[in-house]
């Protein structure tokens, strides 16, 4: 059975309006990379506008790596949940829970037209020597580094975090969240990072010192964020991700103020009414800012990746309205993508014309609502499935998998 996925209402991940010129600005003091100074753009203009880059740069498509099949293959899962607690998040370790069946360990991506070729830890460590691999983005992100990390795990591995300057948690209930984890292989010094930046653009804390209840964050959509511009010229293959974050709920649970050019979107009710806009500028605005950078230093011998939005699977509500995901039976909505474009306009968009290359995994994850965490959990909340994040090993280990075939 083929299945050719769309948008599930329309515009849902459509492109808004365009014009033809913004740049970016990032200002930091701390910034090793700088970015070109920004045209102007009014802080109370009516839409969050963005440009499609001339199509005339598009250069050969050749594998289109998100069209092909889901087939059984015994050799996989590549690692297992017993085996790889190190690495693995114990929310996302479906080998602990109560779930009995595992049949969706049991598969693998082929496109159609392509092959890729068949993962090895050895071969894949050497051929990174003394590079660095950057996921950053969301909880999506995480598990698809934790993935990796799983993949790639035999032989020593030192915790390099501190290298990074990222902060690690401390343990205690209400303590410091980590802003990431970065570990390397000693042998063939391959370093392996994820930084979280959900909205993938700075944050800066709006501190009310009369009222510090009443603090927010502004959410710079137009600067990347400061960890990104501190170490571009240290990695060589970058992951990015954004997607789940951009909704109404995230915005008011995090006190988020949507900012512009140095300054707030006055017409907040725009956003509000959908964060769809907000996500489609932040993504064409990194884009553009990652495009500038490897034009402007050519020695930055950088290959960056967008991933697509990875769907969720949610029935007869959402996460906090009792939807549910209980199917266990693979492929009940076909095994097979026979569409040409992605599923994910706003990266599709994003990315055509520039040096920065489209991870297209949302159609071919979309066939897979059996490997989700659904109500799979060591400690279950009654009544919320989670039928957003995957189960591990599972569905991210194959976006490694088309990630490292392009690399």
């Amino acid at each position: 059975m083929a299945i050719v996925l769309q948008p599930s209402r329309k515009g849902a991940l459509e492109s808004i309006g365009m014009v033809t010129d913004y740049a970016l600005s990032t200002q930091h003091d701390d910034q090793h990379i700088t970015a070109p100074s920004p045209s102007p753009l009014s802080s109370d203009q009516e839409q969050l506008i963005v440009s499609d880059p001339p199509s005339a740069q598009v250069p050969s498509p050749g594998c289109n790596y998100g069209k092909g099949k889901w087939v059984a293959d015994s050799r996989r899962p590549f690692y297992s949940g017993f085996r790889c607690k190190r690495w693995l998040s114990r929310t996302w370790n479906c080998r602990l829970t109560p779930r009995t069946d595992f049949s969706f360990e049991g598969y693998r991506w082929q496109p159609q037209d392509c092959q890729i070729p068949e993962f090895e830890r050895s071969t894949f460590l050497k051929r990174m020597q003394n590079k660095t691999i950057a996921f950053i983005g969301d909880s999506l992100g995480r598990q698809q580094f934790e993935s990796m990390m799983c993949m790639a795990y035999g032989g020593e591995v030192k915790d390099v975090t501190s290298e990074y300057g990222l902060v690690k948690p401390t343990g205690r209930p209400g303590g410091i969240s980590p802003q990431g984890w970065v570990y390397r292989f000693t042998k063939t010094n391959t370093t392996i990072l994820f930084h979280w930046s959900v909205t993938l653009c700075d944050q800066v804390p709006l501190i009310n010192k009369t009222d510090p209840a009443a603090s927010s964050v502004a959410l710079h959509l137009d600067r990347p964020p400061p960890f990104l511009t501190r170490n571009l010229h240290r990695f060589d293959v970058l992951v990015l991700n954004t997607g789940h974050h951009w909704n109404t709920v995230k915005l008011k649970a995090n006190r988020w103020v949507i900012y512009v050019n140095g300054k707030p979107i006055k017409k907040k009710t725009l956003v509000e009414q959908d964060m769809r806009d907000a996500r489609n500028f932040t993504v064409h605005s990194i884009v553009k800012w990652i495009d500038s950078q490897l034009g402007l230093y050519p020695q930055i011998q950088l290959k960056a990746f967008f991933r697509t939005i990875s769907p969720k699977h949610f029935q007869n509500g959402d996460w906090n309205t009792g939807g549910t995901c209980n199917n266990t039976t693979p492929f009940t909505r076909g095994s097979e993508v026979m569409q040409d474009k992605s599923s994910d306009k706003v990266v599709e968009s994003a990315v055509r014309g520039t040096k920065v290359k489209i991870l297209d995994i949302t159609a071919i994850s979309e066939l897979r609502d059996e490997a989700h965490m659904a109500g799979y959990t060591l400690r279950p909340d009654k009544g919320i499935n989670d039928c957003l994040h995957w189960c591990l090993p599972g569905v991210p280990d194959t976006w490694n998998e088309l990630l490292i075939a392009q690399i």
